[in-house]
Protein backbone atom coordinates (compact mmCIF):
# COMPACT_ATOMS: atom_id res chain seq x y z
CA UNK A 1 0.00 0.00 0.00
CA UNK A 2 1.12 3.26 -0.86
CA UNK A 3 0.94 5.96 1.57
CA UNK A 4 1.66 9.95 1.60
CA UNK A 5 1.08 13.28 2.83
CA UNK A 6 -1.86 14.47 0.92
CA UNK A 7 0.09 17.59 -1.18
CA UNK A 8 -2.91 20.09 -0.29
CA UNK A 9 -2.37 19.83 3.19
CA UNK A 10 1.19 20.77 3.10
CA UNK A 11 0.64 23.71 0.64
CA UNK A 12 -2.48 25.37 2.68
CA UNK A 13 -0.79 25.39 6.24
CA UNK A 14 -3.86 22.69 7.36
CA UNK A 15 -3.79 19.50 9.46
CA UNK A 16 -1.65 17.14 7.60
CA UNK A 17 -3.19 14.39 6.39
CA UNK A 18 -2.39 10.63 5.30
CA UNK A 19 -3.65 9.73 1.53
CA UNK A 20 -3.65 6.12 1.09
CA UNK A 21 -3.72 3.92 -2.30
CA UNK A 22 -5.32 0.67 -2.47
CA UNK A 23 -8.00 -1.33 0.37
CA UNK A 24 -7.66 -0.05 3.84
CA UNK A 25 -8.02 -2.64 6.83
CA UNK A 26 -8.34 -2.40 10.37
CA UNK A 27 -10.73 -0.65 12.49
CA UNK A 28 -10.57 2.88 14.17
CA UNK A 29 -10.06 3.81 17.68
CA UNK A 30 -13.56 5.35 17.55
CA UNK A 31 -14.57 1.90 16.80
CA UNK A 32 -12.70 -0.43 19.15
CA UNK A 33 -13.30 2.02 22.08
CA UNK A 34 -17.24 1.47 21.61
CA UNK A 35 -16.48 -1.96 21.24
CA UNK A 36 -15.32 -1.70 24.52
CA UNK A 37 -17.62 0.40 25.95
CA UNK A 38 -20.53 -1.82 24.82
CA UNK A 39 -18.75 -5.09 25.94
CA UNK A 40 -18.30 -3.21 29.12
CA UNK A 41 -22.29 -2.31 29.65
CA UNK A 42 -23.20 -6.10 28.87
CA UNK A 43 -20.75 -7.56 30.84
CA UNK A 44 -21.65 -5.46 34.01
CA UNK A 45 -25.87 -6.10 33.88
CA UNK A 46 -25.40 -9.19 32.36
CA UNK A 47 -22.97 -11.74 34.23
CA UNK A 48 -24.00 -11.05 37.45
CA UNK A 49 -27.51 -12.45 36.30
CA UNK A 50 -25.63 -15.89 35.40
CA UNK A 51 -24.23 -16.51 39.10
CA UNK A 52 -27.40 -15.58 41.02
CA UNK A 53 -28.94 -19.28 40.03
CA UNK A 54 -31.59 -18.37 42.70
CA UNK A 55 -34.11 -16.30 40.62
CA UNK A 56 -33.79 -19.53 37.94
CA UNK A 57 -34.40 -22.02 40.65
CA UNK A 58 -37.29 -20.10 42.06
CA UNK A 59 -38.93 -19.41 39.33
CA UNK A 60 -38.47 -23.32 38.28
CA UNK A 61 -40.36 -24.32 41.75
CA UNK A 62 -43.00 -21.92 41.04
CA UNK A 63 -43.33 -23.70 37.48
CA UNK A 64 -43.31 -27.11 39.08
CA UNK A 65 -45.97 -25.96 41.75
CA UNK A 66 -48.17 -24.27 38.87
CA UNK A 67 -48.25 -27.69 36.50
CA UNK A 68 -48.86 -29.90 39.79
CA UNK A 69 -51.63 -27.86 40.71
CA UNK A 70 -52.69 -28.62 37.53
CA UNK A 71 -52.16 -32.11 37.69
CA UNK A 72 -54.11 -32.67 40.29
CA UNK A 73 -57.00 -30.45 39.38
CA UNK A 74 -57.09 -32.97 35.93
CA UNK A 75 -56.76 -36.11 37.86
CA UNK A 76 -59.25 -34.96 40.00
CA UNK A 77 -61.58 -34.50 37.33
CA UNK A 78 -60.53 -37.85 35.48
CA UNK A 79 -60.96 -40.16 38.38
CA UNK A 80 -64.20 -38.56 39.59
CA UNK A 81 -62.10 -38.10 42.94
CA UNK A 82 -60.71 -35.59 45.54
CA UNK A 83 -56.92 -35.02 45.13
CA UNK A 84 -55.39 -33.02 48.47
CA UNK A 85 -52.76 -30.87 48.28
CA UNK A 86 -50.32 -30.51 50.98
CA UNK A 87 -47.89 -27.74 51.54
CA UNK A 88 -44.72 -27.96 53.55
CA UNK A 89 -42.03 -25.19 54.03
CA UNK A 90 -40.48 -25.91 50.70
CA UNK A 91 -42.35 -29.14 48.85
CA UNK A 92 -45.98 -29.84 48.14
CA UNK A 93 -47.21 -33.36 48.42
CA UNK A 94 -50.78 -34.71 46.01
CA UNK A 95 -52.43 -37.34 47.50
CA UNK A 96 -55.95 -39.16 46.77
CA UNK A 97 -59.04 -40.79 48.11
CA UNK A 98 -62.59 -41.02 47.80
CA UNK A 99 -62.94 -38.76 50.91
CA UNK A 100 -62.01 -34.85 51.38
CA UNK A 101 -59.81 -36.56 53.86
CA UNK A 102 -57.52 -38.31 51.17
CA UNK A 103 -55.15 -40.90 52.64
CA UNK A 104 -53.80 -42.77 48.90
CA UNK A 105 -50.21 -40.84 48.10
CA UNK A 106 -51.00 -39.81 44.52
CA UNK A 107 -48.76 -41.78 41.69
CA UNK A 108 -46.60 -38.81 39.74
CA UNK A 109 -47.15 -38.80 36.03
CA UNK A 110 -44.20 -41.03 35.61
CA UNK A 111 -45.94 -43.86 37.47
CA UNK A 112 -43.65 -44.01 40.14
CA UNK A 113 -44.13 -43.47 44.27
CA UNK A 114 -46.21 -40.72 45.93
CA UNK A 115 -46.39 -37.40 43.92
CA UNK A 116 -43.91 -35.65 45.92
CA UNK A 117 -41.81 -32.25 44.64
CA UNK A 118 -39.17 -30.54 46.82
CA UNK A 119 -37.55 -27.05 46.40
CA UNK A 120 -33.50 -26.81 46.19
CA UNK A 121 -32.15 -25.67 49.21
CA UNK A 122 -32.62 -21.81 50.10
CA UNK A 123 -36.10 -21.58 47.86
CA UNK A 124 -39.57 -21.84 49.77
CA UNK A 125 -42.88 -20.72 49.98
CA UNK A 126 -42.97 -16.51 51.11
CA UNK A 127 -45.65 -17.67 53.40
CA UNK A 128 -47.30 -21.14 54.23
CA UNK A 129 -50.72 -21.84 52.03
CA UNK A 130 -53.51 -23.63 53.60
CA UNK A 131 -53.75 -27.28 52.47
CA UNK A 132 -56.64 -27.67 50.42
CA UNK A 133 -58.21 -30.24 47.70
CA UNK A 134 -59.64 -30.58 44.15
CA UNK A 135 -63.51 -31.82 44.44
CA UNK A 136 -64.36 -34.50 41.68
CA UNK A 137 -65.33 -31.17 39.80
CA UNK A 138 -62.07 -30.19 39.64
CA UNK A 139 -63.15 -26.90 42.21
CA UNK A 140 -61.12 -26.55 45.25
CA UNK A 141 -62.41 -26.84 48.65
CA UNK A 142 -62.63 -24.59 50.87
CA UNK A 143 -63.60 -22.23 47.65
CA UNK A 144 -61.06 -19.35 48.95
CA UNK A 145 -57.50 -19.86 48.56
CA UNK A 146 -54.84 -17.42 49.23
CA UNK A 147 -52.39 -16.76 46.30
CA UNK A 148 -49.23 -19.04 46.66
CA UNK A 149 -46.21 -17.20 46.71
CA UNK A 150 -42.66 -18.40 45.98
CA UNK A 151 -39.36 -16.30 47.29
CA UNK A 152 -37.95 -15.21 44.46
CA UNK A 153 -40.56 -15.82 42.02
CA UNK A 154 -41.44 -12.33 40.29
CA UNK A 155 -45.66 -13.95 40.02
CA UNK A 156 -47.55 -16.29 42.40
CA UNK A 157 -49.58 -18.52 41.81
CA UNK A 158 -53.61 -18.16 42.04
CA UNK A 159 -56.10 -20.58 42.01
CA UNK A 160 -60.28 -19.77 41.05
CA UNK A 161 -63.05 -20.64 43.03
CA UNK A 162 -65.47 -21.52 40.81
CA UNK A 163 -63.58 -23.52 38.14
CA UNK A 164 -60.52 -24.20 40.01
CA UNK A 165 -58.06 -22.52 36.97
CA UNK A 166 -54.29 -22.57 37.97
CA UNK A 167 -52.59 -19.58 36.53
CA UNK A 168 -49.93 -16.96 37.29
CA UNK A 169 -51.39 -13.51 37.07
Amino acid sequence: MNCRFHPEALRKFQAATIYCEGPQRGFTLVELIMTMVIIGIISAVAIPRFFGADVFKSRGFADQVQASLRYAQKVAIAQHRFVCVAFAANSITLTIGATAACGTPLASPDGHASYVITASSGIAFAALPTDFSFDALGRPNPSVLPQINIIGATNGITIEAETGYVHSP
